[in-house]
């Protein structure tokens, strides 16, 4: 395991943290693996919102892999990067981390995605990027 799979990414920000709870969890007590991906679609498309200057829908999971569990009480990080721009597309690779026994620093890689996202326009229809942004 690379130090990058244990410990949170050091040179950027996460685009959200969100906390695991009992809520988040199925019958058995654990953590919906749609609410962990809920949470990877929420962090991409605020990169892409924000390159592409206003509203986008996700049109593709290219790629989810879920690695680890999260558990009830986890601070899920969840870092995004910008990959590709098309004409109307932006694609985002996204990784999520999960803090445990936070006063032990304990981290893990739980997951890794690759989402794609299309710019709209105020009828809904595709509409080019801006480049330049």
């Amino acid at each position: 395991m690379t130090d990058s799979e244990t410990s949170l990414p050091s040179d950027k920000p996460p685009e959200i943290r969100v906390l695991a709870m009992p809520s988040d969890t199925n019958a058995a007590g654990d953590i919906f693996g749609g609410w962990l991906m809920s949470q990877v679609d929420i962090a991409g498309s605020i990169i892409a919102y924000r390159h592409a200057g206003g509203r986008v829908v996700t049109v593709a999971v290219n790629n989810f892999e879920f690695i680890k569990p999260v558990f009830v009480g986890d601070l899920v990080s969840i870092f995004a990067e910008l990959t590709e721009v098309g004409n109307t597309s932006i694609t985002i690779n996204i990784k999520a981390y999960a803090e445990r026994n936070r006063g032990d620093n304990e981290c893990h890689l739980v997951a890794r995605a690759k989402l794609t996202y299309v710019a709209i326009d105020e009828n809904r229809k595709p509409r080019t990027i801006n480049s330049a942004r």
